[in-house]
């Protein structure tokens, strides 16, 4: 039997039953929000060490982000899907295992081979995860400032487990091995796989049998999946070069095939309509920018403080550490300032923070001083997080509970995809500086090509303000 069209009545959420408390689950599935971004940024500084130990090249080890980020991006909006229709806690525990088995199995990697299939398994697992949590947390807590607040612990988690991220796979590294950034999960992927059970409440069910658009999933998927590796891997393979193309070509035949199978189909993996809604549609253009200048961010400074600064990567990562509890501060209080000034301010405040921040960060390199660089970062730290909180609650405002997934995977989608091409921006910068015999700044020039997109994401919330005045 097919599902009928969303009912925008929602029922209030089950009563928890003993032993089930709301703040232990609001915590559960804010530790899970930590672990996935944990992940995302631990890696990043293991692998010159994996290069090494593994004896591969620079282009081989670069793998081991691509296939993670190809597998988490092209999956998110079928892994929200699929907690819609199939249970957002049993997706999310089965999306715990999965990551959990991943990360041991990359471990225990002995070639370059067997450890990006293993990130590529811990990316499928992330996809389910990621809107699950975000997802039961937003139909779990009514809307309103409750579910803001929420959403603004969810961000500040977030900010905490990117800097935990570069902190710990520093200290890691130096001190254990490469293979400890990938174990570090496992523990926490498994006790959360236990407890979501016992902490977090389930979900009123459905009593329709849902169906899976698999077409739909195909589609989307392979779509998404091409538009990630094109940008990834056009840095190296060249912008015009047949491989990118092909990938680039293959995305959008992919992506319009998937537009006209789900105006056809009973029951859409993605029902269109729902991307008429302009606070939607404005989050997942902001979030995609979001994406944008942070993971630029992420590629350009490490590797600046490391290679310019001479940094260790435990001094690099305390050294960007003040960015990410400033952005845990920031998001935090993002929901005050969303209660008091409206949604949209918070995303114009936090866009204008970021830009400055980035600007500043691209005008203090040359001095190379600490002090400078560090009132950048707090900046730009605070913007990042904050309209990160902003546009998440943009996104999911106003959504009706059985497709909440699928709202948390749009939105996670586009700061992925944003990422991907904000990584692929500052490379090529970087790349084309570094040929112009001293005439470009690759660092400074790659800086304020990214802190455009926060100038973008800054007028975006400002000119589509519809959907977004209403103070939260």
């Amino acid at each position: 039997m097919t599902l009928a069209p969303p009912d925008l009545h929602q029922p209030p959420a089950p009563a928890p039953r003993r032993g089930q408390r709301p703040s232990l689950a609001l915590g559960l599935l804010l530790t899970v929000a930590f672990m996935v971004v944990l992940d995302f940024s631990i890696v990043n500084v293991a692998l010159a060490s994996i290069e090494r130990e593994l004896h591969v090249t620079a282009t081989a080890v670069q793998w081991v982000i691509t296939a993670y980020a190809i597998t988490f991006g092209g999956l998110l909006v079928l892994g929200g899907r699929i907690g819609d229709l199939f249970g957002r806690r049993r997706m999310l525990v089965a999306g715990l295992v999965l990551f959990s088995l991943a990360s041991f199995a990359g471990g225990l990697s002995g070639s370059i081979a067997v450890l990006v299939a293993a990130r590529a398994a811990q990316g499928v697992g992330a996809a389910i995860v990621a809107p699950a949590s975000l997802s039961l947390i937003t139909t779990s807590i009514p809307e309103g400032p409750a579910r803001t607040r929420a959403l603004g612990m969810y961000g500040a988690t977030a900010s905490i487990g990117f800097v935990a991220g570069l902190v710990l796979g520093g200290v890691l590294v130096q001190a254990v091995d490469w293979r400890a950034v990938l174990w570090v999960n496992v523990p926490i992927g498994l006790a959360a796989a236990l407890l979501t059970p016992v902490w977090v409440p389930a979900p009123s069910s459905d009593p329709r049998r849902p169906r899976l658009d698999v077409a739909g999933a195909a589609l989307v998927t392979g779509g998404i999946a091409a538009a990630v590796y094109s940008v990834s891997e056009a840095p190296s393979r060249g912008w015009l070069s047949s491989g990118t193309l092909g990938a680039f070509a293959a995305a959008a035949v992919l992506v319009a095939a998937f537009v006209a199978v789900e105006r056809r189909h009973p029951s859409p993996l993605v029902r269109l309509s729902i991307l008429r809604q302009r606070g939607l549609r404005t989050a997942n253009v902001y979030m995609g920018l979001v994406g944008a200048w942070s993971g630029a961010e992420l590629l350009v400074l490490p590797l600046y403080l490391q290679l310019d600064l001479h940094y260790s990567p435990v001094l690099t990562g305390l050294a960007m550490a003040p960015q990410g509890v400033v952005g845990f501060l920031g998001a935090s209080s993002g929901a005050r300032l969303a209660r008091r000034a409206g949604l949209r301010t918070v995303l114009v405040v936090a866009g204008v923070s970021a830009a400055a921040g980035l600007f500043l960060l691209a005008s203090f390199l040359v001095s190379r001083s600490y002090p400078l660089l560090l009132v950048g970062f707090l900046a730009a730290g605070y913007g990042t997080a904050t309209a990160a909180f902003g546009a998440t609650v943009a996104a999911t405002r106003g959504i009706a509970d059985e497709e909440q997934g699928l709202a948390g995977g749009l939105i996670n989608m586009s700061r992925q995809i944003g990422a991907a091409i904000g990584v692929a921006a500052a490379a090529a910068v970087i790349g084309t500086a570094s040929t112009s015999g001293g005439a470009i700044e690759p660092d400074r020039t790659a800086l304020l090509v990214i802190a455009a997109a926060a100038v973008a994401a800054t007028v975006a919330a400002g000119r589509r303000a519809a959907g977004l005045r209403q103070a939260t």
